[in-house]
């Protein structure tokens, strides 16, 4: 895991102790006191960079220092910034940048191609900014008469020594994909979250959270591009996104080329990529999911096909003109019905092109959801993306040094179910034909012939009144939810709910996740205080209702991807994700509502993307989602390892913490294995965090050193539920 870290504190304020002698451990130390920053972990040379524009730490004189009336030299206040990760900027963008901050700007910090933190200290002031999807957040925390940041939850948690926040853990649960339940909170008592699409600004110790995005007003809507202009801005910023990554310096895995011993050389039955994948590593260049999806295959066609260097500087990657390494993945157990074989035949046809090298990683039951539950490292945060890690682990040990993702593009590309109330309240309504046509139909001739003449104005009626529902309204009457005696009967939450139930339900201001079902009764009346809180907290009505559930689902998403970076780590392979960049993030949120919300419309999108680029035959059914294989290993994942998940609830931190009770959760998956229509995602919920509540309390040790350093861990107590609970 990579982190960075720093602190502020009061220089003159009366009552305030000298600073801690205390430093993380492992750590590279980019600039001094008394506002020290540290880069934490194995970050590639290039991805940390410093640049200053002021008095040099070495003593130098600026070209800015000028006498005063005494004829002694003024230096100008210390201006420095330093980036860390992946940023197209070269040097001179990176002063400029640096300059507009000194005048109060943030946005320019955060408009660089590529994925990236950035913190900028003019004199005592210093600006840490977060990226718009939340992909890299930013964590703050009170300490020593002052406040300290990182980009990681946990080490903080160790320097104020945090306890466990059981509230915020409850409405994880309860409301995963509400913003308002969690608010700023984090696992851990006393640390915060930087929302995205902001930024931290400390002085002499005092912090603020300031927004770097404007504001768009509910009264008057702003003009909306053309379609055209608006996906040519996509494919902008996306191809600059890709062109990023391929400029950057390639790496080669540590210890490649391999020796003798460690690569005996050909073993029958076995090719390069499996050995390799045996041994742990990745292989050197640039790779690529390449699932026969439309967002990886659109990353995939893009970096065969721009101008840069593929390989390492030794020719490690490159061969017989291949450019890209790209990874279809078959799972061998449940796709046994033939659930993705449209998309691997899409996918092996897009690889014949020359430019790329084909892997195809099967896998069996060792792949499976829940598998390995017991090997896996402590991440920053639960997730869901904690069963699955050994799955995504087995397919991304056979990619690249630099791995392309195609995660994000759902969430930034096509409209959530809210969306169809911001078109009536923009009056819009003959846009939403197409749409609620199409979920008439997406059931199936079942449901079609069962009450397709009904679906439309069901749906209808829905979207008007969430139109029609106030921010303070929506968000207490999904607080009384929680609240109601018949919670679990009347939300219907079963995994056979289909696409017009599902975007029924969607059609809200807040709603109960898949996991709530399963919570006491007292932790769901903690999500319900934190529901009435948040109502009257003007912060979520100036949004629409379909621009908020929209932001509050990326969020969600890029945070269960963070997570899985951290729990399916293959030392020496960075994963890119650009459709979570901010620029690109900003260009698919200019495409036009009337757009967004047609069916298909991200297939659409980017299929111009790949025609502006060049790339116009694309095998027949590209684009079409699909999502029963999922399902389909989820519950395969559930009957094969459920003696394990038994035996994880037999006395689970959950239940010592309130949140659940142990037999309730047993039964249910007992009936989840046996094929009963429960909510697969919910138990994948809380699986994940009572595995990531047994890691945290196993862990030994801290992030810190020093004669200063913090003596106990963070949660070193144990779990101890709230007095509410």
């Amino acid at each position: 895991m990579r982190w960075l870290v720093g602190w502020s504190r009061a220089s003159s304020r009366p009552g305030v102790p000298a600073a801690p002698a205390v430093q993380p451990v492992g750590a590279r130390l980019l600039w001094e006191d008394p506002d020290p920053l540290w880069a934490v972990g194995d970050w590639r040379p290039d991805e940390v960079r410093v640049v200053h524009a002021g008095p040099h730490p070495n003593g130098t004189r600026p070209a800015g220092a000028r006498p005063d009336t005494t004829g002694r030299t003024t230096a100008p206040p210390v201006a420095r910034l330093a980036v860390l990760g992946r940023c197209g900027a070269d040097d001179h963008q990176l002063r400029t940048g640096l300059l507009a901050t000194r005048g109060g700007a943030l946005r320019p910090l955060t408009s660089w191609p590529g994925s990236y933190t950035a913190v900028a200290q003019i004199g005592r002031r210093i600006t840490v900014t977060g990226d718009l999807a939340g992909a890299r957040p930013v964590f703050h925390a009170a300490w020593a008469g002052g406040t300290a940041y990182a980009t990681a939850a946990l080490p903080l948690a160790d320097l104020v020594e945090a306890e466990l926040d059981i509230g915020h853990l409850a409405a994880l649960l309860a409301c995963p994909d509400s913003t308002e339940a969690l608010g700023d909170s984090t696992p851990y008592t006393g640390v915060r979250r930087v929302p995205p699409g902001h930024a931290l600004v400390v002085r002499d110790g005092a912090r603020d959270v300031t927004s770097y995005e404007p504001a768009a007003s509910l009264v008057v809507a702003a003009p909306e591009p053309e379609a055209a202009q608006a996906v040519e801005g996509v494919r902008d910023a996306l191809v600059e996104a890709v062109r990023t990554r391929l400029a950057a310096p390639r790496h080669a895995p540590n210890g490649f080329p391999r020796t003798p011993e460690a690569d005996p050389g050909p073993v029958p039955g076995m090719g390069p990529a499996f050995r390799r994948a045996a041994r742990g590593g990745p292989a050197p260049g640039i790779g690529a999911d390449l699932s026969g999806g439309s967002a990886s295959a659109t990353l995939a066609l893009l970096a065969a096909g721009l101008p840069g260097a593929p390989g390492t500087p030794l020719g490690h990657g490159t061969g017989a003109g291949e450019r890209l390494l790209v990874v279809t993945f078959n799972d061998l157990v449940a796709d046994r019905g033939g659930a993705r074989e449209a998309e691997l035949e899409r996918a092996r046809a897009l690889a014949a092109d020359p430019r790329l090298h084909h892997v195809v990683v099967a896998a069996a039951e060792e792949a499976l959801p829940y598998a390995d539950l017991l090997d896996g490292p402590l991440t920053d945060e639960p997730s869901p993306a904690l069963v699955t890690a050994a799955r995504h682990r087995h397919r991304l040990a056979a990619g690249s040094a630099d791995h392309f993702t195609g995660h994000g593009a759902r969430q930034v590309l096509d409209a959530h179910p809210a969306r169809l109330a911001d078109l009536l309240l923009g009056r819009r309504r003959r846009h939403l034909l197409r749409p609620v046509s199409a979920l008439a139909r997406a059931d199936g001739p079942a449901a079609l012939a069962g009450f397709s003449a009904s679906v439309p104005f069901t749906v209808y009626r829905a979207a008007r009144r969430l139109a029609r529902t106030s921010y303070r309204e929506g968000l207490e009457s999904a607080a009384a939810r929680f609240l109601a005696p018949d919670f679990v009967t009347a939300e219907h939450l079963t995994g056979a709910a289909g696409a017009v139930d599902a975007s029924i339900a969607a059609l809200t201001w807040c709603r109960p996740g898949p996991a709530a079902r399963w919570l006491t009764g007292a932790a769901l009346a903690e999500v319900s205080v934190r529901l009435q809180a948040a109502a009257v907290r003007p912060t979520g009505a100036a949004q629409r209702p379909g621009e908020r559930r929209a932001a509050a689902a990326l969020a969600r998403h890029a945070a269960d991807l963070r997570v899985l970076e951290q729990a399916a780590e293959i030392r020496g392979q960075r994963l890119h994700a650009p459709f979570l960049d901010n620029q690109v993030v900003r260009a698919c949120r200019a495409l036009p509502q009337a757009l967004r919300v047609q069916p298909g419309a991200r297939a659409t999108v980017l299929r111009s993307v790949l025609a502006g680029a060049g790339i116009r035959e694309l095998p027949p059914g590209w684009g079409a989602p699909t999502h029963a294989a999922h399902a389909a290993a989820a519950r395969a994942g559930l009957r094969a390892y459920a003696a394990l998940l038994l035996r994880l609830f037999d006395a689970p931190l959950l239940a010592d913490a309130g949140l659940i009770e142990a037999g309730v959760v047993r039964d249910a998956l007992r009936s989840a294995a046996e094929g009963a229509p429960l909510p697969l995602d919910g138990l994948a919920e809380l699986v994940a965090t009572e595995l990531w509540l047994r890691r945290l309390l196993a862990r030994r040790g801290t992030c810190w050193t020093g004669p200063a350093a913090p003596r106990m861990r963070a949660v070193a107590g144990g779990v101890v539920p709230r007095p509410s609970l």
